[in-house]
């Protein structure tokens, strides 16, 4: 009899034992690594011929690396649609990034993924770069479910200083903090510290959202070095400053592995949008209108604040030893379907949410199936839309002179032939969609803060009897909020 006791015992134990570890299993704890401005092919898994990412690659080798990752063409859009599984039109941040000087942010009755996560069960921490709202405090991480933040809740900062215009933008738990590095080296630093302090008791999700390689083109120097051969000067110090983030993505993984959480973690790796072709979106921070940017977008045409492949279809894998596949995934996937998704993972519930335009893509991250996914929505804008609907896709601008591209992206990834006057039919269903969202879309709250602070009374800008013009004047002919200028430069080139 006391025989079969312990064997029932045992039996009870090692039951509980394995229940125990499908739910550990049924909730991995979550990396989100988010790069910044990175160039499609500026990895080596996407061969990039002059920059070395062996700790990408490795992950990318050891997992899915995805051919139509699409995110939104700008910073703040894709970390919106990122955080709330819905597309930022509508919510009013579809339209550039918060500037420093606006008070606007996230809409607060958006109930955000680590909220979510929380309700699960989740330890939740960010750290890196916000820029979801920074003048209130009632937007930053900690006040939207985040349990620890550490780095920046602006856009662009020195890497060294941490600040913009003299004004420090370092904080941890909403306090200001003067740490001594660079950003990139902090932030892992960070990362590795939270990691080591994570329990295998209780999962985590850890956005970490590095800041580079966007500008100011600033890195260590022996990491300049490493690149001395790359004869363009900001190339090299951009390829340093991508060699950089791979090191630190790289100690990330490596302090997971030391803490034997590895094979119970999923790590998702992307760029917020595509690289800087145009220097209008390249920073504030320095004058680069001279510059030879130095992203490369491989096959795709342009690049970020565009609503061209290049701007929106960005590098990407996904990594969990014995849960993803190793292979390349073609599936069609959105920013807005990782909210569901990770929700999905961790058996959280999306009830409080409002009305996902998310999709649980986790089949085809995990097994390469068909995505359920075969619209995308690029942006909805008073100025511009596009739309993909299977391989079609069709941007439009409304504005006089009204203008279609209607691109089959199948057979013309870099998009150079506009067959919108073969294909009226198709144009105008496409067009009839993007209409119909947007009158389901809110004012964007760029366009109504620039127009605000634009047509503020102030002081006149005056000419002088020796011709000499105010410095701050504007040329007649220069780029507005709403001309080609936003991003669009190659599509005037295009109809003529």
């Amino acid at each position: 009899m006391k025989t079969h006791f312990i064997r029932a015992l045992a039996f009870g134990l090692l039951l509980c034992g394995s229940v125990s570890a499908q739910a550990a299993e049924a909730k991995p704890n979550i990396v989100h690594i988010v790069a910044d401005d990175l160039g499609w092919k500026d990895v080596g898994f996407n061969g990039c011929p002059d920059i070395k990412t062996p700790n990408l690659d490795a992950l990318a080798a050891g997992g899915a690396k995805f051919t139509q990752f699409y995110v939104q063409p700008m910073c703040t859009p894709t970390r919106a649609a990122l955080m709330t599984g819905r597309y930022p039109f509508r919510y009013g941040l579809q339209t550039i990034v918060i500037p420093g000087p606006a008070g606007y942010g996230l809409d607060t009755s958006e109930f955000l993924m680590p909220q979510c996560l929380k309700e699960a069960g989740y330890t939740t921490a960010i750290i890196g770069k916000w820029h979801l709202g920074h003048a209130d405090i009632k937007y930053w991480p900690k006040q939207r479910g985040f349990d620890y933040q550490y780095g920046a809740m602006i856009g662009e900062l020195d890497y060294y200083t941490h600040s913009d215009a003299g004004v420090l933008d370092w904080f941890r738990n909403n306090r200001p903090v003067k740490d001594e590095g660079y950003t990139t080296q902090l932030i892992g630093n960070d990362a590795v510290k939270y990691i080591n302090g994570q329990s295998a008791n209780k999962p985590f999700y850890l956005y970490l959202t590095f800041n580079a390689p966007h500008t100011p083109y600033q890195a260590p120097q022996e990491y300049v070095y490493r690149y001395k051969n790359i004869e363009d000067p900001t190339r090299r110090t951009y390829a340093g400053m991508v060699a950089c983030l791979d090191d630190e993505i790289g100690r990330v993984v490596a302090a997971l592995d030391k803490k034997g959480l590895r094979d119970s973690t999923l790590i998702l790796f992307h760029s917020d949008n595509g690289g800087t072709r145009n220097a209008m979106f390249a920073g504030q921070m320095a004058d680069l209108s001279k510059t030879k940017l130095p992203c490369d977008n491989g096959p795709y045409r342009d690049g970020k604040g565009s609503l061209f492949e290049g701007g929106c279809r960005v590098t990407a894998c996904a990594n969990w030893p014995g849960h993803i596949k190793p292979q390349t995934v073609d599936g069609i996937m959105h920013a807005v379907d990782i909210y569901p998704t990770l929700a999905a993972l961790a058996g959280a519930s999306t009830a409080k949410c409002k009305p996902l335009d998310g999709l649980n893509v986790w089949d085809t991250i995990a097994e390469g199936n068909p995505s359920p996914r075969s619209e995308v929505i690029y942006n909805v804008e008073p100025f511009r839309g596009a739309v993909r609907q299977g391989d079609w896709k069709l941007i439009w601008r409304p504005l006089i002179p009204a203008s279609f591209d209607l691109y089959n992206l199948a057979e013309d990834s870099y998009e150079t032939n506009n067959v919108a006057a073969a294909h009226p039919d198709k144009v105008a269903a496409m067009q009839e969609r993007l209409n119909a969202l947007g009158k389901e879309s809110t004012k964007p709250l760029a366009l109504i803060y620039i127009t605000s602070v634009g047509l503020a009374h102030g002081k006149p800008l005056m000419g002088s009897v020796g011709g000499k013009k105010s410095p701050t004047a504007t040329e007649g002919d220069g780029p507005s909020i709403t001309d080609e200028g936003i991003g669009e430069v190659e599509a005037a080139a295009a109809h003529h």
